[in-house]
């Protein structure tokens, strides 16, 4: 069929053209905003999930939501051994952009700018020249004495206040999300959690929604003991059978196409369900198609495209990431599991490399600060990347 018409286009890994079975996270949002709005306590959020579970597209799903009932909003991806104050303050300076154009006293907003500046500029290490000082864009004088101590748990304790006072102002909120929580550094994530601990104490209408692996809520806790009182913990899961073809049924009867219900299990099939397999099966489906409708036989023959474009895409651009030794750990993951999503006990990888548990540690710990494996349980261990362990399975060494 029609490529230009596409409804999976532009490729996987982008918003999918349905955001299907996630209608239990949005409306638990929907709730969060509107307790938030009466001046009701409400727990942070916190998404977890594998990798293609459609988290990040849920996150952004749920930013709009919040911009549309007049929040300030703003959204930064974490990243490895990255300070978290300057893209947390570009977050919030959208936030407060947000506000401003609901808030009737400008020096009022300009006051908070300033406490944000002053707290965007200590990410500057001290002693820095001038000319190697971030400057973060926010075009009012820096303040003094308030968010500015170089203490991340103390300024970001004032700052989340600051902000959310000025949401109050005008009868809102702040929603900041976080994508990929896990990799914030310890210290700033007791700071998060420090920060949210005091926010529910005095009612604050600020909330952080976060997402990331399914370790989180272990980092987390890690954190601070307290951690499992401040968010409400929601797995993301795989799509149900019925989801999953309503994610495919929507975008093509959307372009007055059809569908095979055989091509419809043949999807399911390949993807198993991921949102994101989902999109790269569909997409490589409906450019197979010579004709209307989409067959159990156009699948088949677009099914290898599919697999190509992820294995170099979404499977190779993390596996080249590892190390030879943690390229070991991975296939023999891989072997043990027989390609199957599911974990392995890190006992069993030593049993079967032949080494002492001990020397294999810093595989698997730098395999889990890349984000590749993660520990399900104590002693377990499993991929993040769903039919990781069969691409490696398939993959010539």
């Amino acid at each position: 069929m029609d490529p230009v018409r596409n409804p999976f286009a532009p490729g996987a890994g982008q918003r999918p053209p349905e955001l299907a079975g996630r209608d239990k996270e949005v409306g638990a949002f929907e709730v969060v905003l509107e307790r938030v709005a009466r001046g009701r306590p409400e727990r942070s959020l916190v998404l977890t999930g594998l990798r293609g579970v459609g988290k990040t597209v849920l996150l952004g799903e749920l930013r709009s939501m919040a911009v549309k009932r007049g929040w300030g909003a703003g959204k930064i991806e974490a990243r490895p051994d990255a300070d978290l104050r300057r893209p947390l303050s570009a977050a919030l300076h959208r936030a407060i952009r947000d506000l401003a154009v609901r808030h009737r006293a400008p020096d009022r907003v300009e006051a908070i700018l300033g406490i944000l500046k002053a707290f965007a500029l200590r990410a500057a290490p001290d002693g820095a020249k001038l000319r190697d000082r971030w400057q973060p864009g926010i075009d009012v004088p820096a303040s003094s004495g308030r968010a500015d101590s170089g203490d991340i748990e103390i300024d970001l304790v004032e700052l989340f206040t600051d902000v959310a006072e000025l949401a109050q102002d005008v009868g809102t909120g702040v929603a900041l999300l976080i994508d990929e929580m896990q990799d914030l550094k310890p210290d700033d994530i007791s700071a998060l959690c420090a920060a949210c601990h005091e926010l529910s104490q005095i009612g604050a209408p600020l909330v952080v929604v976060g997402a990331g692996l399914p370790h989180l809520p272990a980092v987390l806790s890690a954190s601070k003991s307290y951690s499992e009182r401040l968010f409400r913990y929601v797995r993301i899961d795989r799509l149900s059978r019925e989801d999953a073809d309503r994610a495919v049924l929507a975008p093509v009867e959307r372009e007055d196409a059809g569908i095979t219900d055989e091509a419809l299990d043949a999807l399911f099939d390949a993807s198993g369900g991921y949102p994101y397999f989902i999109q790269a099966y569909g997409k490589a489906a409906w450019d197979a198609a010579p004709a209307d409708p989409i067959t159990a036989t156009d699948v088949s023959v677009a099914a290898p495209e599919a697999d190509a474009e992820l294995a170099v895409g979404f499977f190779g651009s993390r596996y080249e990431r590892a190390t030879p030794a943690e390229r070991e750990y991975l296939r023999s993951m891989a072997e043990l599991t027989d390609g199957k999503d599911a974990g392995v006990n890190t006992a069993q990888v030593a049993d079967h490399l032949k080494r002492k548990p001990s020397s294999l540690s810093p595989a698997r710990d730098s395999l889990i600060k890349k984000g590749l494996v993660y520990s399900a349980e104590r002693g377990q261990i499993a991929f993040t990347v769903p039919h990781f362990g069969r691409f490696l399975l398939g993959r010539e060494e």
